[in-house]
C-alpha cells in the first residue's frame, strides 16, 4: 500500500547561510558607517545640496540599470562568483572615495559602486534560493534580513563614535570591511553551482516562465510597494515631515525612524518562522494591509507619542513582508535551476519603487500636504495586498517537493 508523502522533520539554518548573514551584517555595518557621512563629505567639494542628492541618485540608478546584465552573469558563471565579484567592486570603489580630489570623482565611484552593489544583492537571493531548505526559507530570508538592520543600526553609532577621524577614514574602513566579507564567503562558501551541476540541475528559469505565474506577478508588485514605502518615503519623507510638524523636527525624524526599525527587527524574529508554518500569502496580505493603515495616517500625526507609536506599528508591518516575499521568490524559482533574470526583475521592481517613491510622494506633500502624500501609500500597499489576493500560495509545492523523497 502506497503511503502519502510525509514532511520531514524542520531542517536546520544551513552552515553557508550563517556565513551569507555574517557577510550581510559586515557589509549593512559599513553602510551604516559611510551613508550620514556621504552628503557632508560631498557639499565639502563646494556644491550645492541639489548635488550632494545627485551622488545618492546615481547609486540607486545604476543599481536598477545594471540589474538586468547582473541577471545574465548570475546564469552564466553563478551566484557565488558574481557574489564575491560584486563585493570587491564595492570594497575597491568605496575605499577611492577617501582619496577623491573632486566632486565628480565621487560621482563616478558612486556610480561604479551601485554596479557592484546589485550584483551582490541579486546574487545573494540567489544563493539563499539554492541553499535554504524549501521548509525553512522564511527563516532564512528572515535572518538575511535581520542582519542588514541591526548593521544598518549599528553602523551609524560606530560612525558617531568614529567621528574624529574626519569623513575619508570611514569610506577606508568600509572598503577594508567589505573586502573582508568577500573573503569570508570566498573561503566559507561551497562552489555552489559547480556542486549543483554535478548532481543534477534543471533548466535555468526564464523571465517568460516566471511571468506566467501569478505568485511571481504579485512578489514583483509587492516588492514594488514595499520598495515605494519602507525604503523609499520611509527615509526621505518621513524626516522631512517630522522637521515640518515638531519644534524638534531633527530629533524627532531620528527617533521615528529607530522607532520603524524597532518594530522591523521585534517582528522578524517570528515573521520568517510564520512564512514557513501557515504560508507566504498571509503575512504578505496581513503586511501590505497594516503597512497600508499604519504608513497611510503618519501624515495625520501630530503628536510625538502618536507619531513614534504609529512608526513602531509600520516598522512591524514591514516585518512581515520581506521575509515571506523573498521566500515566495525562492518557491518560485526552486533551489536546482539558475533564475538570475528573474532575481534581477525582482530586484528592479524593489528599487524603481524606493526611487519613485520619494519623487511622487515629494510632489505630493508640496502640493496637497503630508496627509494627501502618505495617504497615497496607502493606495501602493493595496494594489500589492490584490495581487497577492488573487496570486496562488507557493509553499503547497515547496513542502511537497521537500517531502517527496520520503514517500514510499
Amino acid at each position: 500500500m502506497t503511503q502519502q508523502p510525509r514532511l520531514p522533520a524542520p531542517a536546520a539554518v544551513p552552515r553557508e547561510i550563517w556565513v551569507m548573514v555574517a557577510a550581510a551584517f559586515i557589509i549593512a555595518l559599513g553602510y551604516g558607517l559611510i551613508a550620514p557621512l556621504l552628503p557632508q563629505f560631498v557639499v565639502s567639494f563646494d556644491v550645492s545640496m541639489l548635488a550632494a542628492g545627485l551622488v545618492v541618485s546615481v547609486f540607486s540608478a545604476s543599481r536598477l540599470v545594471f540589474a538586468p546584465a547582473a541577471g545574465g552573469l548570475i546564469d552564466r558563471i553563478g551566484s557565488r562568483r558574481v557574489y564575491i565579484t560584486g563585493l570587491l567592486i564595492v570594497a575597491v570603489t568605496t575605499g577611492l572615495v577617501s582619496v577623491a580630489s573632486s566632486y565628480w570623482h565621487i560621482v563616478v565611484l558612486r556610480g561604479l559602486a551601485g554596479v557592484g552593489s546589485t550584483m551582490f544583492t541579486v546574487s545573494a537571493i540567489g544563493i539563499i534560493v539554492k541553499l535554504a531548505p524549501p521548509t525553512i526559507r522564511g527563516r532564512c530570508s528572515a535572518l538575511y534580513g535581520t542582519a542588514f538592520l541591526l548593521g544598518n543600526v549599528v553602523g551609524p553609532l560606530a560612525g558617531a563614535s568614529l567621528s574624529f577621524l574626519g569623513f575619508r577614514w570611514p569610506f577606508v574602513i568600509y572598503g577594508v570591511g567589505v573586502t573582508l566579507a568577500a573573503v569570508v564567503v570566498w573561503s566559507l562558501m561551497p562552489a555552489i553551482d559547480e556542486s549543483m551541476r554535478a548532481g543534477g540541475v534543471q533548466p535555468r528559469m526564464t523571465l517568460k516562465q516566471a511571468w506566467k505565474d501569478t505568485a511571481y506577478r504579485a512578489a514583483l508588485t509587492s516588492n514594488f510597494a514595499h520598495g515605494w514605502i519602507n525604503m523609499g518615503v520611509r527615509v526621505s519623507i518621513l524626516p522631512l515631515f517630522a522637521a515640518a510638524i515638531f519644534h524638534h523636527g531633527a530629533a524627532m525624524a531620528g527617533v521615528a525612524l529607530a522607532a520603524f526599525a524597532a518594530g522591523t527587527a521585534v517582528v522578524l524574529q517570528f515573521s520568517g518562522k510564520l512564512a514557513d508554518s501557515v504560508g507566504r500569502r498571509p503575512p504578505l496580505i496581513a503586511g501590505l494591509l497594516a503597512c497600508g493603515i499604519f504608513v497611510g495616517v503618519l501624515g495625520l500625526s501630530r503628536n510625538a507619542v502618536v507619531l513614534i507609536a504609529v512608526s513602531v506599528l509600520a516598522g512591524a508591518a514591514s516585518g512581515l513582508i520581506n521575509p515571506a516575499q523573498q521566500a515566495a521568490l525562492a518557491d518560485i524559482v526552486g533551489g536546482k535551476r539558475s533564475g538570475g533574470q528573474v532575481m534581477a526583475t525582482y530586484q528592479m521592481a524593489g528599487d524603481f519603487g524606493q526611487i519613485l517613491g520619494p519623487i511622487v510622494v515629494g510632489i505630493l506633500a508640496d502640493r496637497y500636504g503630508f496627509a494627501v502624500a502618505f495617504g497615497f501609500c496607502a493606495v501602493i500597499a493595496a494594489v500589492g495586498l490584490a495581487a497577492w489576493w488573487c496570486a496562488r500560495e507557493t509553499l503547497d509545492a515547496a513542502r511537497t517537493s521537500a517531502a517527496a523523497p520520503a514517500a514510499t
